[in-house]
């Protein structure tokens, strides 16, 4: 570990700006964390034992990098009287590129548009500083001044370099020679942070959130002026320890290490497989969504260990990516120390252990839903639209999937916010053989649907769905216990045995007794609909668009003409409601353009109540106008 520094000969001093991001997070740190500002040295320490995993993997292949230095570790140093704190480790190091790239970048995607979204308010702000993870610059909440002395391994002492900032938008890099490889943080503690300083403090903190922490954490021992150092935790990786032995509040905390976050897990699986093949798996479930969830190029991905040595933090193999939420670990005993990422696509032990990480996963999930139903439905609220996409990507997972997804429903019972399909089927009709559910909008545009009416009157359950995944995901289910889904808003409504003789007759009838209006309706439209016909779906609006079973709506031809993809035209059925006023005032109108005008306001209204974007939007305004005209007219000739 490093000890003294000496300028190095004919280096000149640079001062950087910091990215416009860190400069953001910065401010708002150190500004809303002040309830947890503790963390800085979990934070720190995490860093420090990265440095130390890197080193030791990196030293499998090249063995000289460890030097006469083989013993890895980190040592904290405090200070009362100057007010300082020092974290140093013996691992990589950095070169003086790496620290200008590492330690003034945010090397994410979408980090201005996250922080650009940050509340005011300080408490909600830190929440979301947590889900985005501080790393190294939590030293700016205890710190006025921060230095940081680093040697990357394998480089002359004169590589060295020393970092320092005092979170004012710059720092400066110069040259110095350091004898040991490896990096220092000092902190140069704020006034009122000076009780870091005290070693007392310090070590219950390194017990409190590092004494899993798979390196020596040392400190020099208490009450004694020596530099003899004593190891302050365990120095064991928590998942290597057998279940009996770890409290759940050590759980926790190990999450808190290597997510970085400030919450609790809502849950976790700690699984040990021998047999066959020998693994060990910890994974948590986050009770908090990271901002970057969405973004399909972000860092994911479990932290790898191959018989206790650490190989990559992200690899993203273990798990398909509708599981991308889950942090953890996974150590295995059967791949190869030298293993990289190209090798983990071909290597066939992967796919057996991602197969088992995945059943995991759902398992725990399915324990969540029925022990603790609250604790899943705040799941679901962060990550259910992800959990969806497993529908599309994982069929082999399909009976295992479908019992987990919740949906908004038309019915209350329960006072339930969402329900599960066991749930729907608990509250089927006798003789109900479809599950029915429409797509919208918005859960209120939904709700409101037209497709829906009849079948509302009628006291039968409608799922509701309003995400942009959720066309593309039903389109990929078939059936729930031998329960067919069905679009409410397509085809036939097929009301199989819940259609009685009366609702037979009545339509039967409507129908005869309008073939001539909905012709002269079809007429007008002409191309812009395939037909024309008396809706069962109907109560109390005029009119309706359907599609056919296999055609796309229009969310997702929306979705996919963004993205740049030619999708087919599509000529949907106009169903009309013909016990309407507004239809029976359409079907008395004799004059042919003033019939015309009224047809297309009906099919425009339509296309609105699903929530689809007209032509002619201003064309469509002025026919309405003239609607109006006409009817204040008429009505002042009345009266």
């Amino acid at each position: 570990m490093q000890t003294t520094e000496t300028p190095a000969a004919g280096t000149t001093r640079q001062t950087h700006g910091f990215q416009a991001e860190v400069r953001e997070l910065l401010k708002l740190m150190i500004h809303s964390l002040y309830s947890h500002r503790e963390i800085f040295l979990r934070e720190l320490i995490s860093n420090a034992s990265d440095a130390c995993d890197r080193l030791r993997f990196l030293a499998i292949g090249e063995s000289a990098l460890l030097g006469d230095d083989p013993e890895l570790g980190i040592r904290i140093d405090a200070d009362p009287k100057a007010g300082t704190v020092t974290i140093t480790d013996n691992g990589i190091g950095m070169t003086r590129e790496e620290a200008v790239a590492n330690l003034g970048t945010i090397a994410r995607s979408g980090t201005a548009e996250f922080f650009r979204s940050l509340p005011g308010d300080e408490q909600k702000a830190s929440q979301l500083i947590g889900q985005f993870g501080v790393g190294f610059y939590s030293a700016f909440i205890v710190s006025e001044r921060v230095e940081v002395r680093t040697r990357r391994a394998g480089a002359p002492p004169e590589a060295g370099m020393r970092w320092e900032s005092r979170a004012d938008g710059e720092f400066t890099v110069e040259n110095v020679t350091l004898p040991k490889r490896g990096t220092a943080v000092t902190l140069y503690l704020k006034e009122d942070a000076r009780e870091f300083a005290d070693a007392l403090r310090l070590r219950g903190l390194i017990r409190r959130y590092s004494d899993h922490i798979g390196f020596p954490v040392r400190m020099a021992k208490e009450g004694e002026a020596t530099l003899d150092y004593e190891v302050v935790n365990q120095a064991r990786a928590l998942w290597t320890l057998p279940r009996t032995q770890i409290s759940d509040e050590e759980y926790r905390q190990f999450y808190q290490y290597l997510a970085h976050d400030f919450s609790d897990p809502l849950a976790w699986s700690h699984n040990k497989v021998e047999g066959k093949r020998e693994y060990t798996s910890l994974l948590y479930l986050p009770a908090r969504a990271p901002f970057d969830l969405y973004q399909r190029d972000t860092v994911r991905g479990l932290k790898l260990y191959v018989r206790r040595v650490f190989i990559m933090d992200d690899a993203e193999q273990f798990l398909p990516l509708y599981l991308r939420f889950v942090k953890g670990v996974v150590d295995s005993s059967d791949l190869p120390l030298n293993v990289s990422r190209e090798l983990l696509q071909q290597e066939p032990e992967v796919e057996a252990i991602r197969s088992g990480l995945t059943k995991r996963v759902l398992d725990l999930l399915a324990r969540l839903a029925k022990d603790e139903p609250e604790k899943y439905a705040a799941f679901w609220k962060e990550f259910g639209a992800v959990l969806k996409e497993g529908i599309a990507q994982d069929q082999a997972n399909e009976a295992a999937l479908l019992p987990l997804l919740r949906f908004a429903s038309t019915s209350q019972a329960d006072n339930t916010p969402v329900v599960s399909l066991a749930d729907y089927l608990a509250r089927m009709k006798p003789g109900q053989e479809r599950i029915y559910y429409v797509i919208a909008e918005s859960l209120d545009a939904a709700r409101a649907h037209p497709a829906i009416e009849r079948l509302k009157e009628r006291g039968l359950e409608v799922l509701l769905l309003s995400e942009r995944i959720d066309e593309w995901v039903m389109g990929q289910l078939e059936a729930y216990e031998g329960k067919r889904f069905k679009d409410a808003s397509r085809g036939d409504l097929d009301l199989g045995p819940l259609a009685s003789e009366a609702d037979k007759a009545r339509h039967d009838a409507e129908l005869k007794e309008s073939k001539g209006l909905l012709k002269r309706i079809k007429d007008a439209l002409g191309e812009r609909v395939t037909e024309v016909r008396v809706s069962d779906r109907l109560k109390d609006s005029p009119a309706l668009l359907v599609l056919g079973e296999h055609d796309l709506g229009d969310r997702l031809r929306r979705i996919l003409t963004a993205a740049g993809q030619k999708v087919p035209e599509v000529k949907p059925i106009l169903e009309v409601n013909v016990t309407h006023p507004l239809v029976t005032y359409l079907d008395g109108v004799a004059e042919a353009g003033e019939f015309g005008e009224l047809a297309q306001l009906l099919y425009e209204q339509a296309q609105l109540a699903e929530g689809a974007a007209l032509a002619n939007p201003p064309d469509f305004v002025l026919r309405l106008n003239r609607l109006l005209v006409r009817l204040a007219a008429a009505r002042g000739q009345d009266t």
